[in-house]
């Protein structure tokens, strides 16, 4: 059985705080900015007057992402690769800025779109079949999260794309606040389960 490592729970622990706080902070530190209806990336704008403080948050989560995948290695290797890829995706959307708040970059909305994917697909992708496994991990709890994950991303991509939607900040928060739970409630969940596993030997 391939193991959870401690860094792997760092990254875990931390993805969720630094989530929910980067864009809070950041939108509390602009006047007017609503967050049910203006993206997290107009945060990061160029226009942005914080864009440093949540291109940093961005930046630190891809971050969190690689040292999960590397350490997580409890995860089938295509699911580590997908995350890996996603922190990748990441990079890239914190690079490739929308240019203001009002408007839109191509490549931003490309990067961004396979990261909220890939966040997405890799419980399918890492999914177990051995028992020793949490059930998170196997069949039922993988494929059960990535058409849960891949439906409510469907959901604030189609918001995103269609110009002046009233929720597209709330949609955005939804399926990124899932997304990090659910990786850290597997990560943690099968490093509990191993322990456990470990000590019935």
């Amino acid at each position: 059985m391939q193991l959870i490592g401690i860094w792997a729970l760092v990254a875990a622990t931390l993805g969720p705080i630094q989530n929910v706080l980067g864009w809070s902070i950041s939108g509390a530190l602009v006047p007017g900015y609503d967050p049910i209806a203006k993206t997290i990336s107009d945060l990061a704008a160029n226009d942005s007057p914080v864009q440093w403080l949540q291109s940093s948050f961005f930046l630190f989560g891809a971050l969190l992402t690689f040292i999960g995948a590397w350490n997580a290695k409890a995860l089938a290797v295509p699911g580590r690769i997908a995350l890996g890829l996603a922190g990748i995706a990441a990079i890239g959307y914190t690079v490739f800025a929308t240019p203001s708040q009002a408007g839109y970059s191509d490549l931003h909305r490309l990067f961004a779109t396979f990261a909220f994917v890939l966040f997405s697909a890799w419980p399918l992708l890492a999914m177990r079949f051995d028992k020793r496994y949490h059930w998170s991990l196997r069949p039922i709890g993988a494929i059960s999260a990535t058409v849960v994950l891949g439906l409510t991303t469907l959901w604030f991509l189609l918001t995103w794309l269609e110009p002046g939607q009233p929720i597209v900040g709330l949609s955005e928060r939804v399926i990124a606040v899932m997304q990090v739970l659910w990786l850290s409630f597997v990560i943690w969940s099968q490093f509990l389960h191993q322990r456990k596993f470990q000590r019935a030997l």
